[in-house]
């Protein structure tokens, strides 16, 4: 059930989740890291479209925001993996709602 509109405090906390989240890649990212540990060229592969650049300036985002944690290994040449923090898999519900909305919207525009 959708709040009431005009709280402030309700409006804040929406902006705030939408700036962590913001943009089509983000909740991509993290549903492919939900699944375990991943490297950079991994993660690419899963979420299909991102570019380098863009992967690289979101996964940024998400560890500034405390979505994924960013591993170095002291190997030749440096091992880097990402992981998602407690606090990205506290978003395993909104996935999961916006996994079954976007089956009820497809269904609904596309008829598929």
């Amino acid at each position: 059930m959708l709040a009431k509109g005009g709280c402030p405090k309700t409006m804040l906390s929406i902006s705030d989740a939408l700036e962590a989240l913001e943009g089509r890649w983000r909740l991509l990212i993290l549903f492919a890291l939900s699944g375990g540990p991943k490297r950079f060229r991994q993660i690419a592969r899963e979420v299909p479209g991102i570019t380098d650049k863009m992967l690289s300036k979101e996964l940024k985002s998400l560890e500034a925001h405390k979505l994924i944690r960013r591993d170095v290994y002291d190997t030749f040449p440096p091992t880097v993996e990402y992981t998602i923090t407690p606090h990205g898999l506290s978003l395993e519900k909104v996935l999961d709602e916006l996994h079954y909305w976007g089956l009820a919207h497809r269904k609904k525009v596309i008829g598929k």
